[in-house]
């Protein structure tokens, strides 16, 4: 992605969705895997609207767009898909700017601080409810929750914040967080999201490739996996 100023960017797609649609339409837990999974491939904005704009069009001169509107992003993904491939050969052949500008900080110390304060308060709240049935489980909370404490001290540094440091340092305590909920998280859990998952993709799967479809499904069981414990997502992307 090329520009820290992008983290609106699940907020912007959205917003751009609902105007191609003509009215809002509340974002499924499809919608968002695959977003996440534009964001986590570095789709670039540009492409997601370009994408979703090509989308349209062809589903408009198809017979099943007669009179109805696109319901999901799903729809969107291989044009989204070919768009990014596009600028990324734009981007190859094209030459590097000699006077770049840095970015303007994107969030205040401030907000940072609150938002890094929330989402410790929040893994340690996990942490003390699943600690009488799940104890390795809540370990791993608390140790993400002191992790992310730790991370303070990007906020203290002298100069302008580097927004995309510190987006590493909590993309990387992310993962962690992730790989501890797949592994601790019990069977009969793990099945009824599956299920659901297969339910809410059952229309879509035609509309993918493989690789997506696999990141697709990855980032739907985080995110419900999240819902179930009441964790935060720790990346500036999800800040609010």
């Amino acid at each position: 992605m090329d520009g820290w100023n992008y983290f609106s960017y699940y907020s912007e797609i959205e917003e751009y969705f609902w105007k191609k649609r003509g009215a809002h339409l509340l974002v499924s837990p499809i919608d968002w895997a695959i977003m996440e999974s534009w964001q986590q491939a570095g789709v670039p904005l540009s492409a997601v609207c370009k994408g979703i704009d090509r989308a349209f069009e062809s589903y408009q001169r198809s017979r099943r767009g007669a009179g109805r509107a696109l319901k999901s992003l799903a729809y969107c993904t291989d044009a989204v898909l070919e768009a990014a491939e596009e600028e990324k050969a734009a981007a190859a052949g094209a030459a590097p700017s000699a006077n770049a500008v840095p970015l303007p900080e994107t969030f205040s110390r401030e907000a940072l601080r609150a938002y890094f304060q929330r989402n410790v308060a929040q893994l340690r709240g996990a942490a003390e409810r699943v600690s009488p049935t799940a104890p390795e489980m809540a370990a791993r909370f608390s140790e993400s929750a002191q992790a992310l404490e730790d991370k303070f001290v990007l906020l203290d540094a002298p100069g302008a914040l580097d927004l995309e440091d510190i987006e590493r340092h909590l993309t990387v305590l992310d993962e962690k967080l992730q790989a501890a909920l797949a592994s601790l998280a019990p069977e009969d859990l793990l099945l009824r999201i599956r299920r659901d998952l297969d339910h809410q993709l059952a229309a879509y799967r035609g509309n993918m490739k493989g690789p997506q479809l696999a990141q697709i499904e990855r980032q739907f069981i985080h995110k419900r996996l999240l819902e179930e414990y009441r964790l935060p997502r720790l990346s500036l992307y999800y800040f609010s």
